[in-house]
């Protein structure tokens, strides 16, 4: 039930911060051109609604918040990892795509939980019981997400992007705004996600390594060493338990 809680308030904060970006529109309503198509769209807007505008941020909203919200989460990191695994196998498309970036998701929902469960009870419940603002509410929605940015985001990455933004150097690191926060945690995964498939990348290579000087001495030329090298690659994997021991050495870089 608490989990079902959180997620829901996810979807609402989402709602939240919709709203909050496209408030000024209406709270302050100008005019505008209209945008219906007249005889083509029945009950167009009226003169001077900005009810157009309205739908163009929104729907711009619903294009970007997907991946917006995904670069602020371990999904690069997880999917990175993922691909690089299929690289080294050498089997293309197997597991697929669609397979990768699921599994991607379902591990970046259970990572985010106690941080939306944390968005649910400091911003999502507040707001229902009308103690806060809506913009309150994603001021607080803001302080858990900067915090798990933070916590894996390196000072390196964090002070590169203090530079490009030509900002004074903060007392501490929770003194960062979004702006140099979110960037610099999604380039330290983009690192960690690269260290760990070139680490995946060893053993395998080791295997295609010996498999082709085995092949070229025996005189097997016209036989592709990577025939022999893949379902060796595949059985050692299966045999060691490949995906329990690497997805619990990515959940566990997160603890």
């Amino acid at each position: 039930m608490r989990s079902r809680r959180s997620s829901i308030g996810l979807l609402r904060l989402l709602l939240v911060l919709l709203v909050a970006t496209a408030a000024p529109l209406w709270a302050h309503p100008r005019a505008a051109p209209d945008l219906s198509l007249p005889g083509l769209l029945p009950g167009g807007s009226a003169p001077g609604s900005s009810a157009p505008w309205n739908i163009v941020v929104l729907l711009t909203l619903l294009t970007l918040i997907p991946a917006i919200v995904l670069s602020m989460t371990p999904f690069v990191r997880l999917l990175i990892v993922f691909h690089f695994l299929r690289q080294a196998l050498g089997t293309q498309t197997t597991p697929s795509n669609q397979t990768l970036i699921g599994l991607s998701l379902i591990l970046t929902f259970f990572l985010m939980q106690p941080v939306g469960a944390a968005i649910y009870n400091d911003a999502v419940v507040p707001l229902d019981a009308g103690h806060i603002t809506m913009m309150a509410a994603l001021d607080r929605s803001i302080v858990p997400m900067r915090h798990f940015m933070l916590k894996y985001a390196r000072e390196k990455d964090l002070a590169l992007f203090v530079e490009l933004a030509h900002e004074p150097r903060p007392a501490r690191p929770e003194d960062l705004g979004m702006r140099i926060v979110a960037p610099a945690y999604l380039l330290s995964e983009l690192q960690v996600g690269f260290r760990i498939g070139a680490a995946l990348f060893l053993p395998f290579i080791v295997i295609d390594l010996v498999t082709a000087a085995i092949t070229t001495s025996i005189g097997m030329m016209q036989l592709p060493p990577v025939i022999i090298s893949t379902p060796l690659k595949i059985l050692l994997f299966v045999v060691v338990d490949g995906w329990n021991l690497l997805i619990g050495s990515l959940m566990r870089s997160f603890s």
